[in-house]
């Protein structure tokens, strides 16, 4: 009887979700309260309160110019990221020809392809055209990476975009790029801004592209992470986890308030 009553597959669904809730978040709860440990090493529960580590984050020249070698990256790459999935986008909603499904699976390609083959190919790549160690190697790797987030997002949007509202401008007389500067991109912005925001986040959380791409002169923040958590464990690791996933939940509600402005539905 007790399988057959719906309350009981109500509350085991609201106990499985709570469940996976607790999974998800307890690896971030746990690093945020360790990066105001005053203990010396990685320990939890921590003795004391201290803001120690985020003091010593910053005042670090090897953190401070690390974290904005990730800041110089990601605002170039995710602006052109934006710039060219946008276009992308547009360009293959109005293709009726069947190589837009190759084009778009090409585009699409590094989502599907596992990161370290994409890695060692964009090494090798690099390495022929004088591009590797640099700074501008590191922004058209993370274009390569986090176009596709913004080519599915636009491209989502357009799925349901309704044409005749340019078509009606055009019939109007407006010239196509006037059309689209006043009737398609506002529509689309929206979604345009959700995907810049992913590209924002996914370039700044990036590591196996630029463990491959970086010298000791050109290093993100989370290669030098990973240089760290080899040898020292002090909680400034966990002070730096806290800011990067800071940084992702701010990009993440920014994203809400979009959506919620433009009324539209999750995923679209």
């Amino acid at each position: 009887m007790l399988f057959h009553s719906e309350k009981f597959w109500i509350g085991l669904r609201g106990v499985i979700n709570v469940l996976l809730v607790v999974y998800m978040l307890a690896p971030l709860v746990v690093t945020l309260v360790i990066s105001f440990s005053s203990a010396l090493y990685l320990t939890f529960p921590p003795p004391g309160f201290s803001l120690q580590w985020y003091e010593k984050m910053f005042s670090n020249p090897t953190w401070t110019r690390t974290l904005w070698t990730s800041v110089k990256i990601l605002i170039p790459a995710a602006i052109l990221a934006t710039v060219f999935g946008t276009a992308a986008a547009l360009a293959l909603s109005r293709m009726e020809s069947r190589w837009a499904v190759a084009i778009r699976g090409l585009l699409m390609a590094p989502l599907i392809i596992p990161v370290i083959i994409t890695a060692a190919a964009i090494f090798g790549v690099f390495r022929i055209w004088g591009l590797y160690g640099t700074l501008s190697g590191l922004v058209i790797a993370h274009v390569i990476l986090t176009l596709p987030f913004v080519l599915s997002t636009v491209s989502a949007n357009l799925a349901v975009f309704d044409r005749r509202l340019e078509d009606a401008a055009s019939n109007c007389g407006a010239p196509p790029w006037t059309a689209f500067r006043r009737i398609t991109l506002p529509l689309i912005s929206p979604a345009v801004m959700s995907g810049m925001l992913f590209a924002m986040v996914i370039s700044f959380d990036e590591l196996i592209v630029s463990l491959f791409l970086s010298t000791p002169r050109v290093r993100p923040v989370t290669v030098q992470m990973w240089s760290n958590i080899k040898g020292d464990t002090d909680p400034t690791i966990a002070a730096i986890a806290t800011v990067l996933f800071l940084f992702s939940l701010f990009a993440l509600l920014m994203d809400g308030l979009a959506r919620r402005r433009s009324g539209r539905a999750p995923g679209l």
